[in-house]
């Protein structure tokens, strides 16, 4: 097996062209077997083995710098470093991540997780290169869904300026997680079938290099200069008019091929952009099939590719689908946006129903914000799904350009809270509390799926910004006998007893109600509270729980700094309520990958801790 003599870096430059080729296919089996078990990122992978291997017998480690943008394509990086046993714990608590980690190895020189950063982090590393004399390469890898997002074109704006070798490879398979979408996409597709370009490039370089002594230098000329070859076949260059030299485009899975350009990138002494074609989920027939299927996937048959736990109930992101599209056939006002992310966030559907009043505006979060407030103000009801990680990019346009006027968007939050194996970059733990400090911002949580239902029609009837905030997975089916209308800053008092008030954000309703069941079986009395509205929250349920209750518990999955818990404290304090607070939640830290239940228990949101602290607090309360 020729994979087992991989122990470290650079090990691939001991292997010959026949074991290369065997290696590549080792690879695919092996990430197809692991990720089978695990869950992980398996069509991304597929498709960059050969890439990566290129760039592993072009570049020295950890010496050279290479960075993955966002980062869910290393996992063959991670093999060619030493790291193949790692994979049995693939993105379990304390295991291996499945993105780049600079504390996971000195091979991974920057960590990445969300799009579009590679081009900007890249563009640092040469700086810092060139202000310490140093001579290492860097090397940028890009996917060209990536290239959608607006930070990409201003890094690529910086890089146009450089006097030093510093090479961007766009890694191009069509897609990003869903079909790319927009100019940029159309664009790569003209340079991909431009076949006239690429044989007439090819014949005329051809030709000029056997001109005696001065061949090669004419052509090393054209290449440089904008009235070059490309630019005379190949209308608008886009790069090269950026005075970024553009090679290809180059077959992805020729590693010949890659070597040989990514050799020739090396020379030149400004920017550069190598242009790879890759075939997303090469080398697995249901994932070439269904790229986005297995672009995040969890365990799977091998066999048939289908996954091997099927949930029986709808997640909340189904729920929000199903009801959206419902709310759409009576209202034409109604309109979705997605910023790349229509399977994932449910859009789906609704593009199905309703095409003309679907825009997906790819990975470009800062531009969806801005664009749904213009359809707001010409009169539209634009609801934007988008994962809570992902929001946290269009922070200035959420303040600037919905709430400043308070137009009426709708923010769908999903992902919300711990999401558990993608780690650090996706948990959705600080929504809460950046969006709690924007004026004319209102939002909602719900506690299971009938709320969930309720609370979607309310947000597409409310008049201003209003973000709804659920989380990854099933939907809660409890408490289904707790239905009381949404009524705007109200929240729903479940159990009203005395002395200790939980009151609970959202999903956090299953382990409220448990949480409020094990203080009840160790004799105290116990209330349950649905807040609903994280803002504005119900200063009146407040004050009126706050004259037979000595202890408030908020249980949140946000960041204690800024959440909930830490405006009930405030309002508490500034009212002068005879009432201890307890806020349950996230400390001012990033959650790593791992299963959520286990993430839970290591933060402290998990029933017996929290039980524990609650009677702790309440017996020391009645000891003063």
């Amino acid at each position: 097996m020729v994979l087992e003599m991989i122990r470290q870096a650079n090990d691939i430059k001991k292997l010959n062209g026949e074991q290369l080729k065997l290696l590549a296919d080792e690879i695919r089996r092996f990430l197809i077997e692991k990720i089978s078990r695990t869950g992980g990122h398996l069509a991304s992978n597929l498709g960059v083995v050969e890439l990566t291997m290129a760039l592993h017998l072009a570049l020295d480690f950890p010496e050279d710098k290479l960075i993955w943008d966002v980062g869910h394509q290393s996992y063959t990086h991670k093999l060619l470093t030493g790291r193949r046993d790692g994979f049995d714990s693939l993105r379990k608590y304390g295991g291996m991540s499945g993105f780049p980690k600079r504390k996971e190895s000195d091979c991974d020189a920057f960590d990445t997780g969300h799009s579009s950063t590679s081009i900007s982090a890249g563009l640092g590393y040469v700086a810092a290169r060139e202000l310490r004399g140093e001579e290492h390469t860097v090397v940028s890898v890009i996917g060209d869904g990536s290239l959608t997002g607006g930070m990409a074109y201003e890094a690529l704006n910086n890089a146009s300026r450089l006097k030093s070798n510093f090479i961007i490879v766009l890694n191009d398979n069509n897609m990003s997680i869903s079909e790319n979408v927009g100019g940029m996409s159309r664009y790569l597709n003209g340079i991909r079938t431009a076949q006239a370009y690429t044989d007439i490039k090819k014949g005329l370089e051809d030709t000029l290099k056997k001109i005696p002594r001065k061949g090669d230098r004419i052509v090393s000329q054209l290449r440089r200069t904008k009235s070059g070859i490309k630019q005379l076949l190949v209308p608008g260059m886009f790069f090269e008019d950026m005075d970024i030299t553009y090679l290809g485009p180059v077959d992805g899975h020729d590693i010949r091929k890659l070597v040989k350009v990514f050799n020739e990138a090396k020379r030149v002494d400004h920017a550069v952009l190598v242009h790879v074609i890759t075939k997303k989920g090469k080398g697995y027939p249901p994932a070439e099939e269904n790229p986005a299927k297995f672009h995040g996937t969890g365990p799977f048959q091998i066999e048939t590719g289908e996954p091997t736990e099927v949930s029986s109930t709808d997640s909340y992101t189904q729920v929000f689908s199903k009801v959206l599209t419902d709310i759409a056939k009576k209202d034409d006002r109604v309109v979705a946006i997605t910023a790349a992310m229509a399977d994932g966030t449910g859009l789906s559907t609704f593009a199905k129903h309703f095409p003309s009043r679907f825009f997906d505006v790819g990975i470009a979060e800062e531009h969806a914000m801005t664009f749904a407030a213009g359809l707001a103000a010409g009169g539209m009801k634009p609801v934007f799904a988008v994962y809570s990680s992902f929001l946290q990019r269009a922070y200035d346009q959420t303040l600037h350009d919905v709430c400043l006027q308070n137009l009426p968007v709708v923010i769908a939050v999903d992902r919300a809270g711990l999401v558990g194996s993608d780690g650090e970059t996706h948990q959705g733990v600080f929504d809460l509390s950046f969006l709690s400090t924007i004026p004319n911002m209102t939002i909602i949580s719900p506690k299971n799926r009938w709320e969930m239902a309720d609370m979607i029609r309310f947000a597409v009837d409310f008049q201003y910004p209003i973000a709804i905030r659920y989380p990854r997975g099933s939907a809660y089916e409890g408490m289904r006998e707790f239905r009381a209308p949404v009524e705007y800053g109200k929240s729903e008092i479940l159990y009203e007893e005395e002395d200790i008030a939980i009151i609970f954000v959202g999903h956090m309703s299953e382990l409220a109600d448990r949480v409020r069941r094990k203080i009840k079986e160790t004799g105290y009395s116990c209330s349950l509270v649905n807040a609903r509205f994280v803002k504005p929250f119900d200063k009146e349920m407040l004050e009126h729980l706050s004259k037979d209750h000595c202890l408030f518990v908020t249980i949140e999955e946000n960041v204690l700094t800024g959440g909930f818990g830490e405006q009930v404290m405030d309002y508490v304090s500034s009212a002068k309520l005879d009432v201890h607070v307890r806020n349950i939640g996230i400390s001012d830290d990033y959650v790593e990958h791992g299963n959520v239940e286990i993430l839970r228990k290591e933060v402290g949101l998990d029933c017996d801790t929290i039980v524990k602290q609650t009677i702790s607090d309440y017996l020391m309360i009645k000891d003063r």
